[in-house]
């Protein structure tokens, strides 16, 4: 398990000779472009390799023809601290997530913690805790926005106040805690929007002890900015309120690994047929008790693709730019000024499609071959996907 602190400097650093690259913008998902420049972790230039500035570089990366795309955005997760959930028992599980090609993380809440305090001190404490923790740990390099505070009965405005001034800006799932009125969580969610904290709202049969059923009409009178796991986490509202709630709202629809795929499938197509599928983000929502899933965002990529029948390169966009920018991250988009953040893919070996966008098409996940953060590398050819048919190469450099 790697322990990599915040901060550290790239340098200047070329990937060349990309054959395929996806932008994460769903407007136009791929670019007619073989090369990056990246300098002290952000992209400079984006086009072809005649074109670039070369000169100088730290690290030169040569892609061999593969694809690279914004590093995957796990929209949904429950951490704790440093890179171990008592959920499953299990360490190095976000640097585990890496090599599946995810490269940040967003917190839905901390609610595995042992004897997670539920008073609004100790909720406050906690909140501030997980993100000043994470903003200073990063496991395997993966950037873990937490500090996401499950609202609790008794929660005042102030509150809300105080916490943003922290510099906390997630709200954990409404649902999880003690609010479970559509009222009350519409109140408190617009105190923590008026602060600018973001809010999720938990959608769906009860997950774990404590939690509840959220229906359609609290989900629709609370107004959070997402649905979480709009396909339960675990169980699911019927596949017919799910749909309304697509038509209804305006907000983000969260589609996770952990939920029922076949509403999964119906949410996506739902987006598509209403012409919004800009608000379709992906998350796993763990680590829970089905496990922890290091290739969860992969797995939903393929998922989509081959059984919803939506373009691959659309589907990528779902967990990349589409989370980026629902989020207000500076990752998850191929575009100057933003973090360089990639994941570097090809068809899984002996895959019988000729292509990745097409053997992703056909169900299988695409290996993995090199992940960078912030213009560096993190990890080589993944331990956990499929070995890849082509992996990049490193052709110069110290990274």
């Amino acid at each position: 398990m790697a322990e990599i602190a915040a901060g550290g400097k790239s340098g200047k650093v070329v990937i060349k000779n990309i054959g395929l690259l996806l932008s994460g913008d769903i407007d136009k998902p791929i670019l007619d472009a073989d090369t990056i420049v990246v300098n002290d972790g952000l992209i400079v230039a984006v086009g072809k390799e005649k074109d670039c500035d070369l000169e100088g570089a730290q690290t030169v990366i040569d892609a061999k023809k593969t694809c690279v795309a914004p590093g995957l955005i796990d929209s949904h997760v429950h951490p704790v601290f440093g890179d171990w959930t008592p959920r499953q028992g299990q360490i190095g599980w976000i640097d585990s997530t890496m090599h599946g090609g995810v490269t940040t993380m967003i917190s839905a809440g901390e609610v595995h913690l042992p004897g997670r305090p539920k008073d609004i001190v100790g909720l406050k404490a906690l909140a501030i805790t997980a993100q000043r923790a994470f903003d200073n740990f990063r496991p395997g390099g993966v950037k873990v926005l937490a500090g996401a505070p499950v609202i609790e009965k008794g929660m005042v405005e102030s509150d809300f106040k105080e916490l943003a001034d922290a510099g906390v800006g997630l709200l954990g799932e409404v649902g999880l805690g003690s609010v479970k009125a559509g009222y009350e969580a519409k109140e408190m969610v617009a105190w923590a929007r008026k602060y600018g904290i973001q809010s999720t709202i938990h959608t769906g049969g009860p997950s774990i002890p404590g939690s509840g059923l959220i229906d359609k009409d609290v989900v629709l009178e609370a107004d959070a900015d997402i649905i979480g796991h709009i396909n339960g986490g675990h169980t699911s509202l019927p596949e017919a309120h799910v749909c309304e709630l697509c038509e209804k709202s305006s907000r983000a629809i969260e589609i996770v690994h952990n939920g029922n795929e076949k509403v999964a499938i119906a949410a996506a197509k739902a987006a598509l047929e209403l012409k919004c599928p800009h608000r379709v983000i992906l998350g796993t929502d763990g680590p829970a008790g089905s496990g922890v899933q290091p290739l969860g965002i992969l797995r939903m990529v393929a998922m989509l693709s081959s059984i919803a029948s939506i373009p691959a390169e659309l589907v990528f966009c779902f967990a990349t730019g589409n989370t980026a920018k629902i989020r207000k991250l500076n990752c998850g988009l191929v575009e100057v000024g933003r973090d360089a953040d990639f994941v570097f893919m090809d068809r899984a070996q002996h895959s019988p499609a000729p292509g990745l966008l097409e053997s992703v098409q056909l169900g299988d996940i695409p290996g993995v071959g090199m992940v960078m953060i912030d213009g560096i590398v993190r990890c080589g050819r993944s331990r956990n996907t499929p070995p890849a048919t082509e992996i990049p190469v490193v052709v110069s450099g110290a990274h």
